[in-house]
């Protein structure tokens, strides 16, 4: 795996996408980036009151990403957190930086929902989870990056999520299935 990459930590919200993506880049020794942090102030607003963004709020907010995406990739990569739930979002993210890794943390709802209500400080309702899933995109065949479920512990995720980026893909190969881990609460 690349130092010069950067990867691209997705999903629904309540998966683990910041827990992950610090423990990924303190692991690879690479800046981490929130993605929510790149929102304009108009988003969380809509966001906090419990309305879905729709595509062109998103556009200010992936056009951020992907700066910083470009920035890293040519200062020895990073790790930022984004739901990328639409593959054009990701497109649009690739487009920038063609080498970025996505890492997809997956999982199924009644346990992302948990960790949801379970969660303080953050302005994403559970009320939301059901467009993220009706949104969500899962990667393509002709995608760089991979699967990882979210059962376990953050460091088991973040183990998996590592062994699953270290390991080959032939070019063209699906993405691969989650890779399932036991079904404990997080901390």
């Amino acid at each position: 795996m690349s130092s010069q990459r950067v990867i691209v930590v997705m999903g629904v919200a309540g998966t683990g996408k910041t827990t992950v993506g610090r423990l990924l880049a303190e692991a690879l020794g690479l800046p981490y980036a929130e993605g929510d942090a790149f929102h304009p102030p108009a988003n969380v607003a809509k966001m906090s009151a419990g309305t879905p963004l729709d595509d062109a709020d998103r556009r200010p907010w992936l056009d951020a990403i992907a700066a910083w995406i470009l920035d890293r990739s040519g200062q020895g990569g990073g790790v930022v957190a984004a739901s990328c739930l639409k593959r054009a979002y990701r497109d649009r993210l690739r487009r920038t930086a063609p080498a970025a890794v996505f890492v997809h943390l997956t999982g199924d709802r009644e346990l992302i929902e948990g960790r949801m209500a379970a969660r303080t400080g953050h302005f994403m309702p559970t009320s939301l989870l059901d467009s993220q899933f009706a949104t969500l995109e899962p990667l393509g065949a002709d995608e760089r990056g991979v699967a990882v479920d979210v059962g376990g512990t953050p460091r088991e995720i973040t183990a998996r999520a590592l062994a699953a980026l270290r390991a080959p893909r032939t070019p063209g190969a699906p993405a691969p299935t989650p890779q399932t881990g036991p079904r404990t609460p997080r901390p």
